[in-house]
């Protein structure tokens, strides 16, 4: 996602560009609680397997009950990134992840608190506008267990453009 802002002011309502964001950078970026028709709806459009569809399949499962789609709790982690962080960035938006885990399950009625932090860091060679972070997004759930990691990268526009190569 790019962040705009008025033209005549380019970076007034930005908080964080790529130099704000050093490795070891840990933010808190918010919570939610998830919602027990949310789970189905999701989970009936995008991966409708009996244990996402319904309590009753659901206890009859290895999960003993309702559970959010792991891609439900990822959907949920963006959510929260964006309205939490990325709307007051200068993201650009990400070329991938490198690894996603569901450590825990995760049930209606359960609140989320998601957490990130830089691991990576370097300018952009082909951009010198641009930096590159490597970041772990992680999400515990209200008794502090680890239910969702992932690991990826953002590109973010830097506050000041690296000088351009030397002509040779």
């Amino acid at each position: 996602m790019t962040v705009s802002a008025p033209s005549d002011h380019p970076q007034q309502h930005i908080k964080y560009f790529w130099e704000d964001l050093p490795v070891g950078t840990t933010l808190d970026i918010g919570s939610t609680t998830v919602d027990h028709d949310e789970v189905i709806a999701f989970a009936s459009k995008y991966d409708p397997q009996p244990f996402h569809l319904s309590d009753e399949a659901a206890a009859k499962s290895i999960f003993g009950k309702l559970s959010a789609s792991g891609w439900h709790t990822c959907a949920m982690a963006m959510g929260l990134m964006v309205r939490g962080f990325l709307h007051e960035s200068s993201s650009l938006g990400s070329p991938g992840l490198e690894k996603v885990k569901w450590l825990k399950p995760v049930y209606p009625g359960d609140t989320l608190t998601l957490k990130q932090t830089i691991t990576e860091s370097r300018p952009m060679a082909s951009r010198p506008d641009v930096g590159l972070t490597r970041t772990t997004w992680d999400m515990f759930n209200q008794h502090g267990e680890q239910v969702l990691m992932m690991d990826g990268y953002g590109m973010f526009r830097r506050r000041t453009p690296a000088p351009p190569p030397p002509a040779g």
